[in-house]
């Protein structure tokens, strides 16, 4: 590492155009006295030393001298204090009039590389920890939703005749991602602080900490982007050989083959068990090389300790795709990592592709490919995909939710020892019967290519991820207050914003969200109209409406004479209409049709009493909402899951309380307005 001092970093600042204060270098007082006398009183001195980071903490810092008795104090005092750590000299400069503080930084994640932070300075980012993130480089969108979504915005928008100069903010935060990318041994920048004015800027502290290591240059993170096939003999495989088949019921490798027998799959099936004639009735091969046709996929399922020359063979066969099942790898230690690194020398070797070790294969509806370690029931053809680095999660949760959610691929991707979540997101994106993707993430290989495909699949279709390990500390010897700020975790939220990808809270939210987006369209507007059975719960309804940035809509005065021909006496309102307990769906479906009328109505939430729903399943399926997304609300629906399902399978999705319902469209209409429909994506 070496750090760069003040009047360093502010030289290599200025060669990009960014204003910052002077800086002159002195080494004894009389020298100081005489420039300051040429620059004006009042001035600043600070300690220049390679030893000294934080010189504001380490009182090497002397604010607002106004006379040269003053300057000869402070002179004194800092050079008495520091000189025996490699005191190089102080820095004189003039004290500028205080603006709106900020701060901006840079620090290089190791996953996704430079990742540049805006926010407040002084305490907003010192107690409050007021920033935000992206991933360098940005685009001038990129740099205008970074000072828009930090709660001290409307302080730098104007507020009692304070404001800040947005555009150079803007400008300064394009001109420190061109310098990254132009000078990537930069590891670490703080400019702090930076005084905002109503027009104008300067950059009144720096510091930069360069990394001159090959590592600090790492191929995975600056490289183009890696070329991948679309995965078809991965997804939907001609041919299929399971090594590993057996006859023994609840094996593996009889679920596995029973599974590829009962889900219809269209291609050829061989099973491989060197000691078995057939195998589930189907005819058996000792090896696959034996196998006359041509192998699109062979999924292992033998020892750990076997792996490595079953896959050999399946090189020599020339085996496009292999899928290892088993367990027993880099999970469990030294002894696993070791096969992984002879696996990784075969399948180099042969150009075989590998999914896995230690997952649960692939699952694809629309093909009849059914590969999981566990028996799998009936399914139906669906259009949301599912791309897992954990195979019992996915099994786990594809046992229930299969009744409320048609799933197209289910990916397994394990250890991801050569094909990760970025290839699979990268096939899903182009498979025309996935029309949204779910992932469950506890990390991400190679983040630059992930960055690229992301961006390129959200502008096509929603991606909702559930990245886990929120709680993971950062650095625990950070350099820079940058550093110490940018946790793992803001990194994975500000790329996920970046590239246009949902970030899901929890497994039922991620779920709750797939139902809405893989059965409804999405809102074009704002305006949400709500019916409800019940005043309490529509009053939450529009609390929600309100608190999740969308709006009750407004109907007209034409449209509002309409309605009330079909509204009881007793009911005051028009959004949200209350029907109290004698809502029925002819009430209902008569609403409706005069609300979708107005173009303002964007969206519907529908809350019918729970005892009641099945009565509201027909009549809602056969409504035209015209394009407009609908979703039910059904407090305690547990109680009442066979109609749910019902109402489910018809393409309606219900939802226990009508926060939930809300925050669904909004998310919706969220990844409408900011992602598909933005320019430059």
């Amino acid at each position: 590492m070496i750090y760069l001092l003040e009047n360093e970093s502010k030289a290599i600042l200025k060669d990009y155009n960014l204003t910052t204060t002077e800086c002159y270098v002195v080494r004894n007082v009389e020298e100081a006295k005489k420039l300051a006398k040429e620059i004006g009183y009042p001035v600043v001195l600070k300690v220049l030393s390679p030893r000294i980071i934080h010189k504001s903490d380490l009182g090497g810092v002397k604010l607002n001298l106004k006379n040269k008795d003053e300057l000869f104090l402070a002179f004194k005092e800092l050079w008495e204090k520091f000189e025996n750590q490699e005191l190089l000299g102080l820095s004189l400069q003039k004290m500028v009039s205080p603006g709106i503080e900020v701060i901006v930084g840079v620090n290089t994640d190791p996953t996704f590389g430079p990742v540049i932070m805006f926010g407040l300075g002084g305490i907003f980012v010192e107690i409050l920890k007021d920033v935000s993130f992206r991933v360098i480089p940005i685009t001038e969108k990129d740099a205008t939703e970074m000072i828009e979504e930090i709660k001290g915005y409307p302080l730098l928008k104007g507020y009692r005749g304070i404001s800040g100069d947005l555009q150079s903010l803007k400008q300064v935060l394009l001109k420190v991602s061109k310098l990254i990318v132009e000078n990537p041994i930069i590891k670490e920048m703080d400019l702090n602080p930076i005084f905002v004015y109503p027009q104008g800027y300067t950059i009144v502290d720096a510091r930069i900490i360069l990394d001159l290591s090959p590592s600090s240059l790492d191929e995975k993170l600056f490289s183009e982007v890696e070329t991948v096939d679309n995965l078809k003999g991965l997804l939907y495989p001609k041919s299929i050989a399971v090594i590993g088949a057996s006859n023994t019921k609840g094996k593996l490798g009889w679920n596995v083959f029973y599974n590829l027998l009962t889900h219809g799959y269209q291609g050829k099936l061989y099973p491989v068990n060197p000691r078995a004639e057939k195998v589930q009735g189907v005819k058996a091969f000792s090896s696959v090389r034996e196998i006359p046709d041509e192998i699109d996929t062979a999924i292992v399922l033998v020892p750990a300790r076997q792996t490595p020359e079953v896959v050999e063979e399946c090189g020599k066969a020339k085996v496009k795709y292999v899928i290892i099942e088993s367990a027993g790898f880099g999970e469990l230690g030294e002894e696993g990592k070791a096969i992984e690194a002879e696996l990784k020398k075969i399948i180099r070797k042969y150009k075989v592709r590998l999914l896995g070790p230690n997952c649960s294969g692939i699952i694809n509806t629309h093909w009849g490919v059914v590969e999981s370690i566990g028996v799998v029931d009936e399914l139906e053809k669906g259009n949301v995909g599912l791309i897992a680095q954990a195979g019992v999660y996915s099994a786990g949760y594809l046992w229930g939710l299969r009744k409320i959610i048609d799933f197209g691929i289910i990916a397994t991707i394990g250890n991801q020892l050569d094909l990760n979540e970025t290839d699979l997101l990268a096939a899903l994106g182009e498979d025309e019967n996935i029309k949204v993707i779910c992932m469950y993430l506890e990390n991400v290989k190679g983040g630059r290519r992930f960055l690229e495909v992301a961006q390129r699949v959200t502008s096509k279709k929603p991606v909702i991820v559930l990245k886990t390990g929120r709680t993971e500390e950062g650095k625990q010897a950070a350099l820079s207050h940058t550093a110490s700020l940018a946790g793992s975790d803001e990194v994975y939220t500000a790329v996920f914003k970046q590239v246009g990808i949902i970030r899901a809270k929890h497994n039922d939210h991620m779920f709750a969200l797939a139902r809405a987006f893989s059965k409804q369209p999405l809102p074009k507007t704002e305006g949400v109209f709500i019916i409800t059975y019940a005043g309490s719960l529509g009053v939450a309804a529009a609390d929600a409406v309100a608190l999740n940035g969308l709006h009750l809509a407004r109907l007209s005065e034409e449209l509002k004479k309409e309605l009330r021909k079909v509204l009881p006496e007793y009911v005051s309102t028009y959004n949200p209409v209350d029907f109290t307990f004698t809502q029925t769906p002819e009430q209902v479906k008569k609403t409706v049709e005069i609300a979708k009328k107005s173009p303002e109505v964007g969206s519907f939430v529908i809350v019918v009493q729970t005892e009641k729903l099945q009565s509201y399943i027909e009549p809602l399926c056969h409504i035209d909402f015209e394009g407009r997304p609908v979703v039910v609300v059904c407090a305690v629906k547990e109680f009442v899951m066979e109609e749910v399902i019902k109402m489910e399978k018809a393409g309606i999705p219900v939802y226990s309380t009508p926060e939930e319902a809300v925050e669904v469209l909004a998310t919706m209409y969220y990844y409408y307005q900011k992602v598909l429909t933005r320019k430059g994506f």
